[in-house]
């Protein structure tokens, strides 16, 4: 029997912090790959949105609780397909998210690597970067003095994701 004080150290005793150690591995090894590419500045919010999309790819495919370091490079090329522009990565993230939230609440444990990455998922959804309009048709709307192109406001991951990918390639 445990007593006050005394709680399991298993993870799933009362009144012990949980550390989301899957998340933050995931989220460590996206910064690594988004660092190296150096696509865009460690400040940015488009770094931001890349960092959350790939550390949702690398944990949601993790299916076996198995991410560890010596796995990354084995896992790249699964990373590449997940963000791949013709893949329905949105889909593929509510799907995962859904049965991850359904073990979570079938062992009746909460999860905190669950809770970051529902909380990275929001983020990715609800903010909207200012970004090229990809589809856009060269040469249409783009004035003189306008270097850059027409400009869109998009969902983080949609800008988050391609520079995922490619940080991976970069890698």
């Amino acid at each position: 029997m445990l007593h006050r004080g005394q709680e399991s150290t298993d993870g799933h005793g009362g009144g012990e912090l949980a550390v989301p150690m899957a998340w933050l591995y995931a989220e460590y090894i996206a910064d690594e790959l988004l660092r190296t590419g150096d696509l865009m500045p460690p400040t940015s919010f488009e770094f931001r949105a890349g960092r959350d999309a790939l550390a949702l790819t690398i944990f949601l495919s993790d299916t076996g609780g198995e991410l560890s370091g010596i796995r990354v490079v084995s896992q790249l090329e699964t990373w590449l397909s997940l963000t791949a522009y013709d893949q329905p990565w949105q889909d593929w993230v509510c799907e995962r998210m859904a049965d991850l939230a359904a073990e979570a609440h079938a062992s009746g444990v909460p999860s905190p690597d669950l809770a970051l990455a529902e909380a990275a998922w929001r983020w990715l959804e609800e903010t909207e970067l200012l970004a090229p309009d990809l589809d856009a048709v060269p040469g249409g709307a783009g004035g003189p003095g306008e270097d850059e192109g027409p400009k869109v406001w998009t969902p983080a991951w949609r800008l988050g994701l391609p520079l995922g990918h490619l940080a991976i390639h970069l890698f």
